[in-house]
């Protein structure tokens, strides 16, 4: 079978991979769609060096398929079942991995795509605990998007308890940011979108933002004051792991706000007293989802009748991994995904 990797600075290959094979208690899945995340950026911009014995696992953290193969002793899917899978494995019984959050497992958790082979391939091995059902109105393309991006940001939503009272401040409009503009306005909130390209604040308008701000050109916290009658966002929700783009998160909401970090990476500094403390600040960290919120966010989705397919603006077949990924990083894109016939 085919499979991508990333070999340092920005290279890739599409190299072959022996069929997985399940064990007991796991999965093979045939790969319908699988999302470009931006989390994939870092090690595809990474050095070989920094990616050590990264250049011989398959990337791709946001898969979603058919079960072709199931092992012995599983009995939470069957084969033919459609699935999105919850990336991460864990040691299964501490009480995070019972409750669905293994990326919090008490011993230890591993990220598919980073420590063992992920969805960039035709064909996945995953523990069958990873497996989340999705409702058949819900495509393969949604669901990838789902199983990492959109789910992170409704996560994220859920957190900040957002409800049509808000007025939503989301910065960055990547894959994250966008998916958080469009449940967040779904929701009933007013979204204000920031981001500096301006492919990504057209498609947030597309997707239910009421006003957009360009950081280069605007200072988006004066911006932001200024639509809320000098008050702020009621929620900010950073989506850049930027420390600058942070900080302004913080600093754009209003007394008695909620702020939501949830890009990764990098650092930030803000004082404290004045930006928290003096103004009665809830700052949230949000990390990806449960299995439990996958499925629920499959299930929301379809109940709405919601067009999250209109996030994707881009799909590539995987030999042309090299071209989605120079396109991917850009900027000028919204959710990429790789499709098999």
């Amino acid at each position: 079978m085919r499979g991508v990797v990333f070999s340092g600075d920005r290279e890739l290959s599409v190299e072959e991979f022996p069929q997985p094979e399940p064990g007991p208690r796991q999965v093979v899945i045939r790969m319908e769609a699988a999302g470009l995340c931006g989390s994939d950026l870092r090690p595809y911009r990474s050095s070989p060096e920094a990616l050590g014995p990264r250049t011989s696992v398959i990337a791709g953290h946001e898969p979603c398929g058919t079960v072709e193969e199931v092992g012995a002793q599983v009995r939470k899917v069957k084969v033919g079942d459609r699935i999105m899978v919850h990336h991460y494995s864990g040691c299964g019984h501490c009480q995070h991995c019972q409750a669905g959050w293994t990326q919090l497992c008490a011993n230890g958790s591993k990220v598919y795509g980073s420590h063992a082979h992920g969805g960039f391939a035709d064909r996945e091995l995953v523990e069958d605990y990873m497996c989340v059902p999705m409702p058949d109105e819900l495509s393969f393309e949604e669901g990838a998007a789902c199983s990492c991006g959109t789910g992170t940001a409704y996560q994220a939503l859920k957190r900040l308890g957002i409800s049509g009272l808000d007025t939503l401040a989301v910065f960055g409009q990547g894959p994250v940011g966008l998916s958080a503009t469009f449940l967040g306005a779904v929701m009933g909130a007013r979204i204000i979108a920031v981001d500096p390209i301006s492919e990504r604040r057209r498609l947030a308008e597309g997707l239910g933002a009421w006003q957009t701000i360009d950081p280069s050109h605007t200072d988006p916290v004066e911006a932001i004051k200024e639509l809320t009658q000098g008050q702020g966002a009621d929620a900010s929700l950073d989506a850049t792991g930027i420390a600058e783009a942070r900080a302004n998160a913080v600093r754009s909401t209003r007394i008695w706000g909620r702020a939501c970090l949830v890009g990764e990476g990098g650092d930030v500094t803000f004082e404290p007293t004045p930006d928290i403390i003096h103004r009665q600040l809830t700052l949230i960290g949000s990390w990806t989802f449960s299995t439990g919120i996958l499925e629920e966010l499959g299930n929301f989705i379809v109940q709405r009748q919601l067009p999250l397919s209109d996030l994707i603006t881009h799909r590539f077949s995987l030999e042309h991994a090299e071209e989605a990924f120079k396109l991917f990083e850009s900027g000028a894109t919204g959710k990429v995904v790789f499709t098999w016939p």
